[in-house]
């Protein structure tokens, strides 16, 4: 049997390990109660806990040991070594069962549930039913499940988890006690570290736990993940060690890069950030050494540490900070990985020529889209388009992209591999190159922006349909035969961001 890794072996076994100081007290008041309720809802993030705390909670509910002294008063503690203990802890035990509503999300799969709680258990004192993730129930299964949920059986209690409360029916929230699990503190995250480094018999100094944790954005599992394979190859962790495992700053030095920024340099920013990839530095990281230096800079200039940059003053700061953490949120809707922080970083260094061009076709549309960070609702009943208008020239599409741009930059992003092949005055239909980027823009909510862009600008309420289609090829001349044709993915005219790119890559 291979060994599990760290963050199973070490996980919470009892509510006093339960690292959250919140979810510990929390669940202490409602043990120590004598009231479990019998449906229970954690929302929080991935990494916080749910699961252990779940866990934790079957042990009470069936553990076969009477004492005082090994459970606390109340029984307020699994004992870890009954049966029924032991086979939770091993994944082993009949009457806890672990469910995934991603994979099992259909109304029959709520119907069989129905059916299997009305069985005693098999050996345990009461069944337990941990569902994962239940907010990935159909509409129907979740109408379903609060059926269940109104009537329990006496022997039944239900744990469900989930990473996104809001979108969980009004009724089962309201049918269950909720327990929130925020993201892990630092102090919280070093605390479940130091557990760790004690039942492995390592040292390790509190500033480089803290390192870790300041890098596992309030995950408990990913701070532990980091440890592990921290521990592989090194027998001491010193704080160099770390920084380099965090940041790659062998190949990526954070400080370099916020320096080229303040002097906005373009290109040498750009080859900075492609380096830092090519080594295995994940943009996400990028982002977060970043805004790390920049606060620290921030920080300084308001009298607290020391400075480091010079000339940038506190207003550059705010502005370059707001820049990157509006850009950090497109990460996950990008569908190039460095995109976001690449635009970011253009906008940053080049801001004032790409607007210049940017400003003129602005002050033709109307005023409300150019700031708005939502579509508002438009009245059609005084804007028709020409009755002429029955395809999208390049300067129509181009006013698109730009008044998509502030908006959201991964949409514009998306629409640089797609092309306008129809318009009846109604309907805008977009030839797609790709079937990633199609399927991308046909989301609802990024397809509710573009129809609202473009109905702004067209003058008329618009739905738009995706096709996929082959991409455009541009002939190139004085070259030998086979090498004719050119993939054109980007055909407006947009120097700035053209020229930049040029500089990098024909290097």
């Amino acid at each position: 049997m291979n060994n599990p890794t760290l963050y199973l072996k070490y996980r919470p076994q009892t509510l006093d390990e339960l690292d959250s100081e919140f979810v510990r007290e929390s669940l202490k008041k409602i043990v120590f109660s004598g009231k479990i309720p019998h449906s229970i809802l954690f929302a929080g993030p991935k990494g916080t806990g749910k699961t252990s705390a779940a866990r934790i909670l079957a042990k009470i509910l069936n553990c076969e040991s009477a004492s005082q002294k090994i459970r606390g008063g109340g029984r307020a503690e699994p004992c870890g070594k009954c049966e029924q203990c032991v086979s939770i802890s091993n994944d082993s035990n009949l009457d806890v069962i672990e469910m995934d509503a991603a994979s099992h999300r259909g109304i029959d799969d709520v119907r069989i549930l129905r059916d299997a709680v009305k069985l005693a258990p098999a050996k345990a004192l009461n069944k337990i039913y941990i569902i994962d993730e239940v907010h990935m129930l159909t509409t129907e299964a979740e109408n379903a499940l609060l059926k269940i949920l109104e009537e329990p059986p006496i022997h039944v209690y239900f744990i469900l988890a989930t990473t996104n409360p809001e979108k969980l029916i009004e009724t089962i929230k309201s049918r269950t006690t909720n327990i929130i699990f925020k993201k892990a503190t630092e102090g919280e995250i070093v605390r479940s570290l130091s557990r760790v480094i004690k039942g492995e018999k390592i040292n390790v100094d509190d500033e480089v736990l803290y390192l870790i944790a300041k890098a596992a954005s309030g995950s408990f599992r990913d701070a532990v993940k980091f440890l592990e394979q921290l521990l592989i190859g090194n027998k001491k962790l010193s704080k160099e060690i770390v920084q380099e495992f965090l940041y790659q700053r062998k190949a990526f030095n954070p400080q370099t890069l916020v320096e080229s920024l303040i002097n906005k340099e373009t290109k040498k920013c750009l080859q900075e950030i492609s380096e830092a990839i090519s080594s295995g530095v994940t943009v996400g990281n990028i982002y977060l050494a970043i805004l790390e230096s920049l606060r620290e800079e921030l920080l300084a200039q308001v009298g607290i540490g020391e400075k480091k940059i010079l000339n940038v003053n506190k207003n550059e700061l705010v502005k370059l900070i707001k820049l990157l953490g509006r850009s950090s949120r497109d990460l996950s809707d990008s569908p190039i990985e460095e995109l976001s922080i690449e635009v970011a970083i253009i906008e940053w260094c080049e801001g004032g020529k790409v607007r210049e061009n940017e400003e003129v076709i602005e002050k033709t549309l109307p005023q409300k889209l150019s700031v708005a960070p939502t579509i508002p609702k438009i009245d059609f009943s005084e804007k028709k388009p020409s009755p002429s208008l029955k395809s999208i020239d390049d300067e129509l599409w181009r006013k698109i992209l730009i008044a998509v741009r502030p908006i959201n930059t991964s949409i514009e992003a998306l629409l640089r591999a797609a092309r306008p092949i129809a318009f009846d005055g109604k309907t805008l239909t977009l030839g797609v190159f790709y079937k990633f980027h199609k399927e991308r823009l046909e989301d609802f909510q990024h397809r509710r922006i573009l129809e609202g862009v473009a109905g702004q600008i067209l003058g008329a309420e618009v739905s738009v349909v995706c096709t996929l289609t082959e991409p455009p090829v541009r002939k190139i001349e004085n070259k030998p035969e086979e090498k004719k044709e050119e993939l054109v993915l980007t055909e407006g005219e947009d120097p700035d961001i053209i020229k930049v790119a040029k500089e990098i890559f024909e290097n």
